[in-house]
């Protein structure tokens, strides 16, 4: 096992659960896009990939692995009234309140992680302003040394500039971090940039889907410190 110093998660599907945080977000949009018209709000589902009566997601829906600037661009068309800024804006501002639940405990994951001298960042293809506010409602905050939005200036994954960023940040190799995540993006940013790719099985993508691309599938974060070899500590003693 290589000597990472590194870890690099998304957020949603890897630190916090992606359909409870999420289902009511959407239906939440698309109840206040729609403005009470039932037929444009089965539009806007079909559009996202949410159902809102089953509160599921497609397989491919936007709203997992897409930014804010993405579902704009495609409901703006269909939406007199709204423009493109004005829904990201909405969109973000809904965001900021989530409910949020971690497949584990996540404080004390992330304060072993740090513990053992691991440099941790968060990239997301969500807006910089919601990830801020999930960290800090989460009590992670101050344990990452970096938070990236799609909207942070350096692009949003599949490629990899989020990742080259946090490399930057922390002076760190990118041969050094592991990208953690629960999308076939988020395997192939951690792939593009260099590092290592660990997939978690908590988002909606299964392991068949995601383990051709990734280096290793976990069943969520709390697996990570015996992957990384820590249960035994950093020095194997």
């Amino acid at each position: 096992m290589p000597d990472y110093r590194g870890i690099l998660f998304d957020k949603d599907g890897t630190l916090f659960d992606f359909t409870d945080s999420w289902a009511g977000w959407a239906t939440r949009l698309i109840a206040d896009l729609a403005g009470g018209d039932a037929v444009r709000a089965r539009l806007i589902g079909h559009l996202v990939g949410f159902d809102s009566g089953s509160r599921s997601f497609a397989p491919d829906s936007m709203i997992i692995a897409g930014t804010p600037d993405d579902i704009a661009g495609v409901l703006v068309p269909h939406l007199p009234g709204w423009s493109h800024a004005r829904i990201v804006d909405h969109a973000n501002a809904l965001a900021q309140s989530l409910p949020l639940t971690s497949p584990v405990p996540l404080v004390p994951l992330i304060e072993r992680l740090r513990h053992e001298g691991l440099r941790l960042g968060l990239a997301t293809n969500d807006g910089a302003a919601p990830a801020l506010a999930h960290a800090r409602q989460a009590g992670i905050r101050h344990l990452l040394d970096f938070i990236a939005g799609s909207d942070s200036g350096f692009g949003a994954k599949p490629a990899p500039g989020m990742l080259l960023a946090f490399c930057r940040e922390t002076g760190l190799e990118p041969s050094q971090v592991v990208m953690v995540g629960d999308s076939i993006a988020d395997m192939q940013a951690g792939r593009a940039a260099g590092m290592a790719a660990v997939a978690v099985l908590s988002g909606p993508a299964g392991r068949a889907e995601l383990a051709p691309y990734a280096d290793a599938v976990l069943p969520d974060i709390g697996a990570l410190p015996a992957w990384l070899g820590l249960e035994q500590g950093r020095d194997g003693g």
